[in-house]
């Protein structure tokens, strides 16, 4: 508690130290309550996940790489029909998409993200095409690439534990084929100039969200990937959406790729 001074509060001087002394105590209050974010106040990311690793590689081939490295049973998939940068939660984009429909198959426990069981755009399928998938087993704690069309054709040992995302394979260890593999799966615009995201794991189970700060094509940013993200020691992971729809969220970073919606994204939990 301030003490104040015996003052006469009723002449011009009195008023002065009076008003001198409220806007000191103010002050105090406010440097009392800053923390260490620059905007004063209560960080607003105060709560927010920090069961991850924030990360940026430039690569040899000029791509610009960002990624949250953290355990895949610290991730689940969420739809958020939002840009990735203003939803409440950190990670980055998720699988394809038209309008509010996934095109992408992305389920949590067997159940898909953006609506019911078997309805058209939920999340149930890779819709037309089989593509890669990545499927994290929980109980195994185990992830893998599986090329699947509907969520029934997964491979996991318990369905009430689990999740996967669909995108387009990687085929990381597999330089020979990944091309072939990526056009059978009907990987969009492989050779333009776009921003890029992707989703990979290491040999100990990390699982790596990354995107592109800079444009390039599909084989330039796996080329960076392999370089640059965990060298020597990735297993396998696959491409995302990429362009506009590349997009990352965390404490240290906001891509919020050309600023459109996305209907889902892969979520950090804690």
């Amino acid at each position: 508690m301030i003490r104040l001074p015996e003052v006469d509060i009723r002449s011009k001087s009195g008023i002065a130290v009076v008003l001198a002394i409220m806007l000191a105590s103010l002050g105090l209050s406010v440097l009392l309550f800053r923390t260490d974010w620059n905007g004063g106040g209560p960080d607003p990311e105060a709560n927010m996940p920090r069961r991850y690793v924030y990360g940026t590689e430039t690569a040899s081939n000029g791509m610009l790489l960002s990624y949250l490295r953290t355990r895949p049973s610290n991730v689940t998939l969420e739809a958020v029909h939002n840009n990735v940068t203003l939803s409440p939660f950190y990670g980055i984009n998720g699988g394809f998409f038209y309008e509010d429909a996934l095109v992408s198959l992305a389920v949590v426990n067997d159940r898909p993200v953006n609506g019911g069981p078997g309805a058209y755009g939920a999340g149930g399928e890779n819709v037309k095409y089989a593509r890669g998938t990545l499927v994290w087993d929980g109980s195994l704690d185990r992830l893998s690439v599986q090329v699947v069309r509907r969520a029934s054709e997964l491979r996991v040992t318990d369905r009430a534990r689990f999740w996967a995302q669909g995108g387009i394979s990687m085929s990381l260890g597999e330089d020979e084929r990944w091309a072939a593999q990526a056009a059978a799966e009907n990987a969009p615009f492989p050779d333009d100039n776009r921003l890029r995201s992707a989703a990979v794991y290491d040999k100990e189970g990390n699982v790596y969200l990354v995107v592109s700060r800079n444009k390039g094509s599909l084989a330039a940013f796996r080329e960076a990937i392999v370089e640059k993200i965990g060298p020597g020691t990735l297993a396998d992971g696959i491409f995302l959406d990429g362009d506009g729809s590349s997009q990352l969220r965390s404490r240290e970073a906001k891509l919020r790729g050309d600023s459109r919606p996305v209907v889902q994204m892969l979520r950090i939990m804690e």
